[in-house]
C-alpha cells in the first residue's frame, strides 16, 4: 500500500474548539491560582493577574488566527518561522518541542496524571511510574490510530473536564454545598495551618512588581492553544474554522479560569487560597466532604489525562514537517497508508518522553520550558508583522488591532522571557545551551546528502 502525501482532513469547529481547550487545561489551574495569590495577597490583584492573562491569550489567539489562516500548514508556528525568519529558527522550535517542552510537559504531566489517579484506581505508589508510562504508551497508541479517533477522544476527555470545573465553580459559589460559613471555616482552618501569605508593598511600583510576578504562572496555565495550529492540514476548512476555534476555545478557557478563581476566593477567601496546596481539593471538600476531595482528584486525573493526548497529537506534526522539509529523520515524514497518522514521529516523541521519565530528567528540563516557550511565542507572533508586510491584503481572517495586539503580545512574551532570566539565570542558561545545540544539529542535517 503506497503511503499517503498529505492528512486526511477530518476535523471541524466543534473539535478544533476543543482541542483547544484540551492543549491548555491540564494541572494548572488546580494548582497556579495559590501561587498567583500568595504573590499579590489580594483578591482583586488575583482577579487582575487572571484578567490580563486572559487578555493576552485572547491577543495570542488573534494572533495565531490570523496566522492559521494565512499558512494552514502541518507544523503551526514551525512553518511560520520558516517562511517568515529561515529554517533555522524553525528546526530550533521542532528541537525545543522535541528535546524538552513537549516531551518533557508529556512526562511530567503523565506523573502528575499517575499520582492522581493510582489512588483512585487503588494501586500502590510504587506502581505510580508504571501507570504514567502506561499512559503516554495508552494515548500514542490511539494517535496512531489517526485524527478521526484521536479527536474523538479529545473530545470526551475535554468534556469531562469541563464539567469538573463546573462542578468546582459550583461548590465554591456556594450554589452546592456548605455555603459560606462552611467556607470562612475551611478558609481559616487553611491559612492558620500554613501562615500568612506574603502581600505586596502598597506603592504603585510594588503593586505593578507583584502582578508582574503572578502573570508567570497565568500565562504557563494559558499556554497551549498554539497546538492547534499543528494540526491544521487536517481541519476540513481550516481557513474559517481554525481562527473560530482559537478565538473560542481561549474565551471558553478565560471564562473556565476566571470562574475558578472567583470560587476559589468565594470557598477560600484570599488567605486560604494563597496558603493552600491544593486548593481545589480544599474547595471540593468544603462542599461534598471527603468524596469532594476524591472527585475532583479524578477531575484532575481526567483533565492531566486529555492533556497528555493532545500534546502527543500534536506536537508530532511538527517533527514529521521537519522530515518532510529534509531536517530530521527522513522516516518521520512518512504517514501511516491506512490512518494518516505520523506514525514514526509519533513514536519518536513518546520513546523520548518516557526516557525522561525514566531517567527524571524532566524535572530540570521544566525548570527553563516557560523561558524556552515564550521565546518562541513571541517569534511566531512577530512573523504576523513580516506577513502583513508580503501580503496586507487578502479574503482571510484578520487579527484585530493589529499592530497594537500584536506588540502587546511581543511585550508580553517578552517580559516573560526576561522574567525567567533574572529570577533564575541558570536555568535560562541551561535553555540558551540546549536551543544553541541545535544548532550544530541543523548543519549537521542540511548537509547529508539526500536519503
Amino acid at each position: 500500500m503506497t503511503a499517503p502525501t498529505g492528512y486526511a482532513r477530518r476535523l471541524g469547529l466543534f473539535s478544533g474548539t476543543l482541542l483547544v481547550v484540551a492543549g491548555i487545561i491540564g494541572s494548572g489551574i488546580f494548582l497556579n491560582p495559590a501561587v498567583v495569590a500568595q504573590r499579590v495577597g489580594s483578591g482583586a490583584l488575583t482577579m487582575v493577574a487572571w484578567g490580563l492573562g486572559a487578555v493576552i491569550a485572547i491577543l495570542g489567539a488573534f494572533i495565531f488566527a490570523e496566522l492559521g489562516a494565512r499558512a494552514p500548514a502541518a507544523g503551526g508556528g514551525y512553518a511560520y518561522l520558516r517562511d517568515a525568519f529561515g529554517p533555522l529558527p524553525a528546526f530550533l522550535y521542532g528541537w525545543a518541542l522535541l528535546t524538552a517542552i513537549a516531551s518533557g510537559a508529556i512526562a511530567a504531566v503523565a506523573v502528575t496524571f499517575a499520582n492522581y489517579a493510582a489512588p483512585i484506581l487503588g494501586l500502590d505508589p510504587g506502581n505510580e511510574r508504571a501507570l504514567a508510562i502506561g499512559a503516554i504508551l495508552l494515548f500514542s497508541a490511539v494517535n496512531v490510530l489517526g485524527i478521526a479517533p484521536g479527536a474523538v477522544v479529545t473530545n470526551v476527555f475535554t468534556l469531562l473536564k469541563l464539567g469538573a470545573i463546573a462542578a468546582l465553580v459550583l461548590a465554591g459559589v456556594g450554589l452546592v454545598g456548605g455555603g459560606a460559613d462552611g467556607a470562612a471555616t475551611v478558609a481559616s482552618r487553611i491559612a492558620g495551618a500554613a501562615g500568612d501569605p506574603t502581600a505586596p508593598a502598597a506603592d504603585a511600583f510594588g503593586l505593578a512588581v507583584a502582578i508582574g510576578t503572578a502573570l508567570v504562572p497565568v500565562l504557563f496555565a494559558y499556554g497551549g492553544w498554539q497546538q492547534t495550529n499543528f494540526v491544521a492540514e487536517e481541519m476540513r476548512d481550516p481557513r474559517r474554522d481554525l481562527p473560530r476555534a482559537l478565538i473560542l476555545g481561549v474565551l471558553i478557557v478565560a471564562a473556565a479560569y476566571l470562574s475558578v478563581n472567583i470560587a476559589y476566593l468565594r470557598a477560600l477567601g484570599v488567605h486560604g487560597l494563597a496558603t493552600s496546596k491544593a486548593p481545589a481539593a480544599d474547595a471540593m471538600e468544603l462542599a461534598f466532604g471527603p468524596v469532594g476531595r476524591t472527585a475532583i482528584g479524578a477531575g484532575i486525573a481526567i483533565s492531566t489525562a486529555g492533556f497528555i493526548h493532545v500534546v502527543i497529537l500534536a506536537n508530532s506534526r511538527v517533527y514529521q514537517a521537519m522530515a518532510r522539509d529534509g531536517v530530521f529523520f527522513g522516516a518521520l515524514a512518512t504517514l501511516h497508508p491506512r490512518t494518516q497518522a505520523p506514525v514514526n514521529a509519533i513514536l519518536l516523541q513518546s520513546a523520548w518522553a518516557v526516557a525522561l521519565l525514566l531517567t527524571g530528567g524532566y524535572g530540570d528540563l521544566l525548570d527553563w520550558v516557560t523561558f524556552a516557550d515564550w521565546i518562541f511565542f513571541g517569534l511566531c507572533a512577530a512573523t504576523l508583522l513580516v506577513y502583513r508586510r508580503r501580503q496586507p491584503t487578502g479574503d482571510f481572517y484578520r487579527a484585530p488591532f493589529h499592530p497594537w495586539s500584536t506588540g502587546i503580545f511581543l511585550l508580553a512574551a517578552a517580559y516573560v522571557v526576561l522574567g525567567a532570566i533574572v529570577s533564575n539565570p541558570m536555568n535560562a542558561l541551561r535553555g540558551t545551551l540546549v536551543l544553541a545545540a541545535g544548532v550544530p544539529v541543523y548543519r549537521w542535517w542540511r548537509r547529508r546528502p539526500p536519503a
